[in-house]
């Protein structure tokens, strides 16, 4: 989807410091509110149905604004500025908000609703006989995996061993490698395969569970300040939707199937993969990713292996604040805690144990794919000064040696978070 599932990528974490937004004041006891649904959004349809179900519920009348949130022709994902002017000139609530407990909004001047939808991303293939003449890893044992380009799906698969990267553009795109055959799985958003089988009702997938703390998603209304009374009445009404039983009716097709949600053994022994949910690698090993549309060293980064941390030093981490503020800070917010991207602080990307993210993981991901808007655009020395700068965050002290890219990438130390400075 445009944004890229940055609806659920990533627009769920721009409620962590999203702006003021100045709501008409009408809206808390107006017969009619204005809705929006994310561009893009795989599960539009859905939304639009719950929306009209559950303001008629609640007595009130619904118009959806055909502009839509943040709908200026980019793809540069969301800020909370654009999200607060969308509020403010398009409309009152959000229907298909994502909110997950990676990026929870607790800080967020906005205000949310219980879920309508719990759903998450997937790991998919083909099924039946096309299958087993595409499903094929090539000569040097590596399958290739679709992912949407910065997206949570990308971070899921980030350290899927024997794998080569096709990353798309959209969700629809990602589901569409796997279809026509550019890649023998993907990682996805489920709503994303149910949009794909509606149009291409032919076309089935095996699906099998993604276990990863950027997998778990729920959908919600979503507002600005002073729409208390609103989220109630909203609120309200999905509790009688969901008693009487026509949430579930609503939502039947797009809710994960039931093996699939709780991760049975049926489901998790189909998939020949795991995504982030295993222990974290003893042996050394080498990651290759191939990269579409994107520069990316040639389209091929070979990475060697080391074993322990990197070292780095108080100048890096001062230049590498400087790229910060002026590279990422717009979508991962000033104080690294997350806004149009994930946080790149805290425990959701740096628990104090047992992290299933790698330091050269991290690093072939942001030098590979970040800034969003010009992929590639730093040196190897300015990336290796900004994952100095995220190495010092997230609690690792300086040293007198500097770090270099070779040593970052070469990394295969866990990301767990240091004491604090």
């Amino acid at each position: 989807m445009n944004i890229r599932l940055t609806q659920v990528a990533l627009a769920s974490a721009l409620v962590a410091g999203a702006a003021q937004v100045a709501v008409h004041a009408a809206t808390q006891t107006s017969s009619s509110v204005r809705v929006c649904t994310m561009p893009g959004s795989p599960s539009a349809a859905l939304d639009k149905s719950v929306a009209r179900a559950v303001l008629s519920t609640a007595g009130i009348a619904a118009t959806f604004a055909t502009r839509g949130i943040d709908d200026n022709g980019d793809d540069d994902g969301i800020s909370a500025r654009e999200l607060s002017k969308s509020l403010q000139r398009d409309c009152d609530v959000i229907a298909g908000f994502p909110r997950s407990s990676v990026a929870d909004g607790a800080d967020s001047q906005l205000l949310f609703s219980q879920g309508y939808l719990h759903s998450g991303y997937v790991s998919i293939a083909l099924r039946g006989d096309h299958a087993a003449s595409t499903n094929v890893a090539a000569p040097d044992g590596k399958i290739t995996i679709a992912a949407t380009w910065s997206s949570p799906s990308q971070l899921i698969a980030v350290q899927q061993k024997n794998a080569r990267f096709d990353l798309e553009t959209t969700s629809q795109l990602t589901v569409d490698a796997v279809a026509k055959g550019r890649a023998q799985r993907a990682i996805v958003w489920y709503p994303a395969v149910v949009a794909y089988r509606h149009a291409h009702p032919q076309q089935h997938f095996d699906v099998a569970v993604a276990e990863s703390p950027y997998a778990d998603w729920h959908l919600v209304f979503a507002s600005g300040p002073g729409t208390q009374q609103l989220q109630k009445r909203i609120d309200d009404a999905l509790t009688r939707l969901r008693s009487d039983g026509r949430l579930a009716a609503l939502t039947r097709n797009w809710a994960l199937p039931a093996t699939i949600a709780t991760g049975s053994a049926t489901t998790a022994t189909r998939s020949p993969a795991r995504y982030l949910d295993g222990p974290t690698q003893a042996s050394p090993r080498a990651d290759v990713w191939r990269v579409s549309g994107m520069p990316a060293s040639g389209g091929f980064i070979k990475v060697a292996a080391t074993t322990e941390a990197p070292s780095f030093d108080h100048d890096q981490v001062a230049h590498g604040e400087h790229l910060y503020a002026d590279s990422c800070a717009k979508c991962h917010g000033e104080k690294l805690e997350g806004n149009t991207a994930p946080s790149l602080i805290g425990p959701s990307f740096a628990p104090a144990a047992n992290s299933h993210l790698t330091i050269g993981g991290i690093y072939q991901y942001m030098s590979t794919n970040m800034p969003a808007d010009h992929p590639g655009k730093m040196s190897d020395e300015e990336y290796a000064d900004l994952m100095a700068y995220l190495l010092y965050t997230n609690g690792y002290d300086t040293g007198n040696v500097k770090l270099t890219a070779q040593a970052a990438q070469s990394s295969t130390t866990p990301l767990n978070a240091g004491p604090r400075h």
